[in-house]
């Protein structure tokens, strides 16, 4: 099969869809992969590793679109590019549509066979989000430290205090993959952590994984409101696959909250979880309502973007053979995971929940 890997365009996004030893398992495998010059220039990949890998380099993306079967990239394509998608080609990349009609709409023109990394399943888990979840989670607490400093806006406050003076408040909500990540962070400064979450089993988990260190609270209206109001950061990680995030965190609650204080959306893929969340960009990573300042950057991970890459590779290269190596429709029937990762095919939308999330859009 002809793999393409185009460089991608989104907004200082630098991480590549393959890096040089995936290309060679793949090509001695018998495939041929495209790498479109300049992909991995990012992350310090240079197209003379990926020839020594078995790529073949092009010039342009349209070369990568036009003679590739199957494109393995890494965020969502922009408008330009699902231009370039046509019917019979597939497409295996993030694409969060839920959050996004006119990305949808664009898939749906183009005739091809999209599948989201964000919905393949395994076990009861997203295996190939996890990696990025991972990468995010950790990156809020970075993030939402360096928005917390006065000369960034911020309430002026330390994450983990000093001998004498409190560590700040840190609030997560949700205890998925990355709101535990944000935990162990945040834990890790010695910041005073609360983990908010609906699932009583869940919070047992990490009640005895954190020990002391960690509080625990179960998600209620009243239990968030008291505890954004107290808040210097707040993480959103909330997931449901597949769908728009749940807005847990309204308007009216950050007319409560201290000014200066943060909110970091790692949800704002699937549409946020702060209601007055949007998404921003690296180049402008931050607005402020209320005197509330928001980090809502769409690819978070693409800041830290080598070892975003590398651990993306790691997860996805075994779902990339089994495309080439057996085709999509045998790929996605022989493994009920992978086929949950089926968003668009034939101009339609497959996904149940992201049909739902996108039905008075389309």
């Amino acid at each position: 099969m002809r793999i393409g890997v185009p460089r991608e365009i989104k907004v200082h996004e630098y991480r590549v869809g393959l890096v040089p030893a995936g290309v060679r398992e793949l090509t001695a495998a018998g495939h041929e992969v495209i790498i479109e010059s300049g992909a991995g220039d990012g992350i310090g990949l240079s197209d003379a590793e990926y020839r020594a890998a078995g790529a073949a380099i092009a010039a342009n993306a349209a070369e990568v679109f036009g003679r590739a079967q199957l494109i393995v990239k890494v965020k969502e394509p922009q408008p330009a590019e699902c231009q370039m998608l046509r019917a019979g080609q597939v497409l295996f990349t993030y694409l969060h549509l839920a959050a996004d009609p006119a990305q949808a709409r664009g898939l749906i023109a183009s005739g091809a066979t999209a599948i989201a990394y964000e919905t393949v399943t395994r076990n009861g888990s997203l295996p190939l989000l996890t990696p990025m979840s991972e990468v995010a989670g950790r990156m809020s607490i970075q993030v939402g430290a360096a928005c917390l400093q006065k000369a960034n806006g911020g309430r002026g406050v330390l994450l983990g205090g000093v001998p004498g003076v409190p560590p700040a408040k840190v609030v997560i909500l949700g205890g998925g993959v990355a709101g535990t990540h944000a935990a162990e962070m945040a834990v890790g400064v010695r910041a005073d952590v609360t983990v908010v979450d609906r699932s009583v089993d869940r919070l047992r988990e990490l009640s005895s994984l954190f020990g002391a260190s960690l509080r625990t609270a179960y998600s209620t209206l009243q239990s968030i409101e008291r505890l954004v109001r107290e808040a210097d950061l707040v993480i959103g990680a909330v997931l449901i696959a597949g769908a728009a995030a749940p807005k847990l965190v309204s308007r009216a609650m950050l007319a409560t909250m201290q000014p200066g204080a943060v909110l970091v959306d790692i949800s704002i893929d699937q549409g946020g979880c702060f209601e007055t969340s949007h998404p921003t960009t690296h180049a402008q990573p931050t607005f402020v309502v209320d005197g509330v300042i928001h980090y809502c950057v769409a690819n978070m991970p693409g800041a830290v973007a080598r070892t975003s890459t590398f651990a993306l590779t790691n997860a996805t290269l075994s779902y990339v053979r089994m495309l080439a190596d057996l085709g999509w429709q045998a790929a996605l029937e022989s493994d009920a995971g992978f086929a949950a990762g089926l968003n668009v095919h034939a101009g339609e939308i497959r996904h149940a929940a992201v049909a739902e999330a996108l039905r008075d859009a389309l």
